[in-house]
């Protein structure tokens, strides 16, 4: 927190007390950690991960939207929004809080979240949230920027989602969960403003989850080669 402090001789005292407290300025941003087109096997898919966040260190509101769009289809294949609160908890971790609104096609889903996010040691980015609803489930985050140049950067991610409860309409049975992994090289072009990229993405779905799929026949399993772009603001 910045203060300041006017100090002026015997007046000293009085002028501390009186002195106003600056809050820190609130700043906004947009970041678009991934937009894709995803080409595969059976389908193209266009997918998207963007924040838009405005506050300060202390505390800051966040909208966050995430979605998957299957081009052949012509459809969601996923789709979800989230308005989340953030504040730090140490050094490296924020609490997070909000909602969760999943639009897809099919019935709308609305959850609570709660969160921690933020950096361990090893400079691991990772994301845990809670999703509480009648269809709970949990999820897991991480990512990992290797250096190869200044400017080429490769990024391994990984993300687990865990339904707590059977979900056929979205086709999502009791701890059968969704693993995505994935691999993008990018070139910062303009600083980190904006960073082009190439990758792969394999998505797999387990369990109860895996039968709901194939029985609404479809493959449990895909892989994509994606050509995208970071893009911050």
């Amino acid at each position: 927190m910045i203060r300041k402090l006017l100090l002026a001789g015997a007046v000293a005292p009085v002028l501390f007390a009186a002195a106003p407290v600056l809050a820190e300025p609130n700043v906004w941003g947009i970041q678009a950690e991934q937009v894709e087109y995803r080409v595969g096997e059976d389908t193209d898919v266009a997918a998207w991960d963007i924040d838009a966040f405005y506050g300060n260190d202390e505390l800051r509101f966040v909208f966050r939207s995430e979605g998957e769009y299957g081009v052949k289809e012509e459809s969601f294949e996923s789709l979800e929004n989230q308005f989340r609160l953030t504040t730090p908890v140490s050094d490296f971790f924020d609490l997070v809080g909000g909602i969760r609104v999943d639009t897809p096609k099919g019935p709308d889903r609305l959850h609570g979240v709660i969160g921690l996010h933020g950096l361990t040691r090893q400079w691991f980015e990772v994301d845990a949230d809670l999703f509480v609803s009648d269809h709970p489930s949990a999820r897991f985050e991480v990512e990992y920027e290797g250096l190869i140049t200044n400017r080429i950067i490769l990024v391994p991610s990984i993300e687990l989602d865990i339904p707590f409860t059977d979900d056929r309409a979205f086709g999502q049975g009791a701890f059968g969960p969704k693993l995505e992994v994935g691999a993008r090289l990018s070139y910062d072009l303009i600083d980190r403003l904006l960073s082009p990229y190439v990758g792969v993405h394999y998505e797999r779905s387990f369990g109860r989850s895996a039968d709901f799929i194939r029985a609404g026949g479809e493959d449990a399993g895909a892989a994509f080669f994606v050509v995208g772009a970071r893009v911050l603001f």
